[in-house]
């Protein structure tokens, strides 16, 4: 892992870490390194030197899976805002179970639903989290607030049913990610704390109603009350890659809108870094930072097969193709489509 993060840091530049589970609840893949056991902390400390020998910084993405999950792979009870099934009863989680080559729906694993104690203590597990990569030498820290993961759950209502203090409306849908938000800036302060958000997102079963009202709100409330935050990223709609047009058509309808962007979003924060990621390649990241639509554009595919990503776009040299099958381990050998992609210098020789 030290390899593949030093491969890809420039002098000056910013890498945000893969998504970091901050309790073996919140892990939602096998082989993910957390950060709330001694030995991993540890590993992540030889990762974070290894970065900034390099001269560049990095942020560790805090993510929690929430019922994205199965009991399988952790061993303790998968946690959402509310207890209801997947709503596709045939969409399986991407790996089988520990042992076994048959594969978990989602629909069969019925969540728990977090009580105010259990979120409380998730929101602890979360702080936790932050001081202990902090201590090890990240440069800040970023929560994983989109993909239909945990925060997005609280905010999605058709997976959050709750009727109490943390349900129920748009309001009340964002509490939990405000009250994060705001522990997370008494531990690391909020000018070490970003935010990733998809408000338009549709993954992991993600299909709230009220999209503009929730958000909206949310946004607003986290200028508001963390006006010094690092920065702020968000996820690109990118609907043409699972939908046809009459699909998209069909949820753009039900949110009111005649077409999805992020200007919205990007006036309410204002001076805030605003960040933007999603389908941007060396065919069409110039010209967007300098119109001034967003303040830096974050690269993530690309990134896995160019380690010199940098030097590619500035030169304007193609990018190397990535191997999708190579994404999400466990592999027998795991430097294959990871830390064994040459740069644009070394593959021409």
């Amino acid at each position: 892992m030290a390899e593949y993060y030093a491969q890809r840091a420039t002098d000056g530049g910013l890498l945000i870490s893969e998504g970091i589970p901050p309790s073996l609840e919140g892990n939602g893949m096998p082989g993910v390194p957390g950060i709330f056991l001694e030995e991993q902390a540890k590993g992540w400390k030889k990762v974070v030197d290894a970065v900034h020998a390099k001269g560049a910084f990095i942020y560790a993405q805090l993510w929690h899976s929430g019922r994205a999950n199965i009991p399988q792979l952790t061993g303790t009870p998968i946690v959402a805002p509310s207890s209801i099934p997947w709503d596709d009863p045939n969409e399986c989680f991407m790996y089988p179970a520990p042992h076994s080559t048959t594969p978990v729906r989602y629909s069969e694993q019925l969540p728990l639903e977090l009580t105010v104690d259990h979120i409380r203590k998730t929101i602890r597990d979360y702080c936790a989290a932050a001081k202990t990569a902090m201590e090890v030498g990240f440069d800040g820290v970023e929560l994983h607030g989109g993909n239909g993961y945990l925060p997005e759950q609280f905010l999605s209502s058709n997976i959050n049913k709750r009727t109490d203090e943390y349900g129920g409306s748009p309001e009340k849908r964002c509490k939990f990610v405000l009250d994060l938000m705001a522990e997370l800036a008494s531990t690391v302060g909020e000018d070490n704390l970003a935010i990733r958000l998809s408000p338009f997102g549709l993954f992991n079963q993600a299909r709230s109603e009220q999209r503009l009202e929730t958000w909206g709100h949310l946004c607003r409330e986290l200028k508001k009350r963390h006006p010094g935050l690092s920065y702020v990223s968000f996820i690109e709609p990118r609907y043409e890659q699972i939908f046809s047009e009459a699909e998209k058509q069909k949820f753009l309808d039900s949110w009111g809108l005649p077409d999805v962007d992020l200007s919205l979003f990007r006036q309410i924060f204002g001076d805030t870094p605003f960040f933007s990621a999603g389908g941007f390649d060396h065919t069409n990241s110039w010209g967007v930072l300098e119109s001034g639509r967003y303040d830096a554009l974050l690269y993530g595919r690309y990134f896995i097969s160019n380690p010199d990503l940098v030097e590619r776009l500035r030169n304007g040299w193609p990018l190397a193709a990535y191997d999708r099958s190579r994404f999400y381990g466990p592999f027998e050998d795991p430097t294959i489509g990871y830390t064994d992609y040459p740069t644009y210098e070394e593959a021409k020789k």
